[in-house]
């Protein structure tokens, strides 16, 4: 039977109907057989944090368990990205929805596409409202 461990994942998106993007990520994690959904905090109307011009962000942390290693979950999201229409086109610009692992377990990961945690949580007041909200900080 495999373990399943605690994570916390930051959602976001500024390009067509926010929420439903936000809520069609969090449904697409339901069903994910290798993911236990446990509680998503608050959804936060954010400024981009880019030079490039673009619309605002809604913006929250979710809860979860997973039995995926960290790099088999960060395919897993992308997938759901992708899924849900997101094009990477420029770093940093507008997108559909954005999902990105800020804490996997006690796991520290330093890899050229994986940082755990996720380098600029103390840059997001969002993340920090979300964590506390959820009790993780």
């Amino acid at each position: 039977m495999k373990k399943f461990v605690n994570c916390y994942i930051g959602v976001g998106s500024n390009i067509g109907d926010r929420r439903k993007y936000v809520d069609s990520a969090i449904l697409e994690l339901k069903k994910n057989k290798s993911i236990r959904f446990k509680k998503a905090s608050s959804i936060y109307e954010t400024e981009p944090v880019s030079e490039m011009p673009q619309g605002k962000f809604l913006n929250g942390v979710l809860e979860i368990e997973t039995s995926l290693t960290p790099l088999e979950l960060l395919v897993a999201l992308n997938n759901i990205e992708k899924t849900l229409g997101r094009v990477r086109t420029v770093k940093s610009g507008a997108r559909t929805i954005d999902l990105d692992i800020l804490y996997y377990s006690n796991k520290k990961i330093k890899k050229k596409d994986l940082i755990i945690p996720h380098p600029r949580i103390s840059e997001r007041e969002f993340v920090l409202k979300g964590l506390r909200e959820l009790g993780k900080v």
